[in-house]
């Protein structure tokens, strides 16, 4: 853990030198290129040793994989090869080596490296092979039109801003800030008709690091501080289910979880920081003409702890998975979105069987969670009062629930996430079903505004705030004329 915050903290400033000395106004992408990913393999060599040959291993085989498979299927078997060899690494990282240990390990980083592994292969299938008509216009406006190099590709999975924490981004987007076509806006005239324009400032992350690496502190210093008087075994333990009356058990849970919470602000928060600092992140200004550093951001903290819905929650909490998953496996799947989307997260997590008890619940939670919602909540909708009411009381049991949710992700193994989930008569899993069978469950179409609830807010909150702005970045590739690139990213925004 010291290992990964000092390589973290020295890729702060390693950003900071790379966007002063060699900004892409005064450096190739070539250097760019080589430079981010000779950094990024020097700090997992120094954070996990000869272990951080996985991760060129891991993108070195997918490499291939792409090369000599061609277009058409390369997806799949980069999607096998990619999510097996980390369920691999995993295996034997728990069950061989350590199991429990919370300290950074590996696999972490592979996690990572497994989404821009996927998600690049799906964009060139989209890109090369698929007919245009036939894509979403997400996936429309992220298809790759052409093979990366080695050491694009490289530069991707390993570069030093991403490699330990992430988070997860486009390939085209992390391309377009390595060529400095970042800050490329578009502003749409009252008339309808769109009008691209150039901005010739380059806008200072300065602030918005400064913003971040205080949520750091203050997330560091929580966690340090209450989280470890509110230890999230204490749930399980047996004088205190023996003694404590229901009401304080479930503010215990509720409060023990919140405090689990913290670890991940600050090394998610960090990570973001890490991004902004190298110039990365630039997502155009809003209405009042402030700049915005959140393309890639992972969390929206306000948003997770006043959730007023499973759905909400799940949009504002670790987004770029979300939208991962939603690439890769929500748009795509043929049949019960929901529940392959929630086993492949699992999948991905990890080997520990609280991981796949947490997200077999959460199919549970989320399915009755938007049964209540499309069968109730209009009715509290009209007055601002029981509106108000409503909001509170769906808070409380949106916590709850959560918090019921999570425990055998924190506590991993079988015996105790039982041994909670018995205390508590199973009361949330037998309510989900009896949910299910007394409210009917709307269908919902691919490609309609209203997707199951790991949808991301990507699609539907950044309508809102880009309709206000009129303006967002280009996210571009090399094959397409600048103006195209531009309307691409704003008709995908509008989606």
């Amino acid at each position: 853990q010291v290992n990964f915050v000092v390589c973290q903290l020295f890729a702060l400033l390693a950003a900071i030198w790379f966007r002063t000395y060699l900004h892409s106004s005064k450096t190739s992408p070539f250097v760019r290129h080589v430079v981010a990913t000779l950094l990024g393999l020097y700090l997992a060599l120094f954070c996990f040793g000869w272990y951080a040959l996985h991760f060129v291993i891991q993108s070195g085989i997918s490499y291939y994989i792409m090369i000599i498979i061609g277009v058409e299927n390369m997806h799949k078997y980069c999607f096998v090869f990619a999510l097996g060899y980390l369920t691999v690494c995993q295996i034997t990282r728990v069950y061989i080596f350590d199991y429990g240990q919370y300290s950074a390990d590996f696999s972490g980083p592979m996690m990572i490296i497994t989404q821009k592994i996927t998600s690049l292969a799906f964009e060139i299938h989209d890109g090369m092979f698929r007919k245009n008509e036939d894509l979403t216009p997400s996936q429309r406006c992220l298809a790759v039109r052409r093979m990366p190099s080695l050491l694009e590709y490289l530069s991707y999975n390993c570069n030093f801003m991403g490699i330990l924490a992430g988070p997860l981004c486009s390939y085209k987007d992390y391309i377009t800030f390595i060529e400095g076509r970042s800050y490329q806006l578009q502003q749409s005239e009252a008339n309808g008709k769109e009008d691209t324009k150039y901005e010739q400032t380059d806008p200072s992350p300065n602030i918005a690091v400064a913003q971040k690496l205080l949520i750091c502190g203050l997330s560091l210093l929580f966690h340090m501080t209450i989280t470890k008087t509110l230890p999230v075994e204490y749930n399980i333990d047996d004088n205190f289910r023996a003694t404590a009356a229901w009401p304080v058990r479930f503010f215990y849970l509720y409060v023990s979880l919140m405090a689990a919470r913290p670890k991940y602000y600050f090394a998610w928060t960090l990570a973001d920081a890490i991004n902004n600092a190298a110039g990365f992140g630039f997502r155009g200004y809003d209405k009042n003409g402030v700049t915005r550093w959140d393309l890639i951001s992972n969390l929206r903290i306000q948003q997770i702890e006043f959730s007023t819905s499973f759905k909400m929650f799940l949009d504002n909490w670790n987004i770029q998975t979300a939208l991962w998953l939603k690439r890769v496996c929500y748009e795509r799947a043929t049949f019960s979105p929901t529940i392959q989307t929630f086993i492949l997260s699992a999948i991905w997590h990890g080997v520990y069987p609280g991981y796949y008890l947490t997200f077999l619940t959460g199919v549970l939670m989320t399915l009755a969670a938007r049964a209540i919602r499309n069968n109730i909540r209009h009715y509290f909708v009209e007055s601002p009062a029981v509106k108000l009411c409503y909001d509170i009381i769906t808070w409380m049991a949106t916590q709850v629930a959560i918090s019921y949710t999570v425990v055998p992700f924190v506590l991993l193994s079988v015996k105790p996430s039982f041994t909670f989930y018995s205390s508590c008569y199973f009361c949330l899993h037998i309510s989900s079903i009896l949910v299910l069978l007394v409210f009917p469950l709307k269908r919902t179409q691919k490609g309609s505004k209203k997707h199951e609830s790991i949808q991301p807010v990507w699609s539907k909150k950044l309508e809102e705030e880009n309709l206000l702005q009129n303006n967002s970045y280009s996210t571009t590739n090399n094959s397409f004329s600048q103006k195209q690139e531009i309307t691409c990213r704003y008709q995908a925004l509008k989606q």
